[in-house]
């Protein structure tokens, strides 16, 4: 079974820097969500960052996800890797989950 991770993304530039990779970085987003590694991401609000909510099968699979990204290759953000061991969740997510 896979671990869940929370990623917490923090901009380091300005959003007119950030939007200017937003396509590349979905688009690397979209390959994990295509493998299922990914349950669900987006951008804070405010705009500071964003939040990426993954399952990967440990920390070092997080941290290679993290290294790929654009945003982290281009040093537009600064990444904080947190591991969740969810004990509830909605039973609509039990299968996501494998549970």
């Amino acid at each position: 079974m896979s671990n869940i991770f929370i990623i917490d993304l923090i901009y380091t530039k300005p959003l007119t820097e950030i939007d200017k990779l937003v396509v590349e970085h979905r688009a690397y987003l979209d390959k994990f969500y295509a493998s299922k590694h990914l349950i669900f991401s987006g951008r804070k609000n405010p705009p500071t960052g964003g939040v990426i909510v993954g399952m990967f099968a440990d920390r070092e699979e997080a941290e290679s996800f993290v290294a790929g990204d654009p945003f982290k290759i281009q040093n537009l953000a600064e990444y904080k890797i947190t591991e969740f061991n969810p004990v509830k969740y909605n039973a609509q997510v039990k299968e996501i989950l494998g549970f």
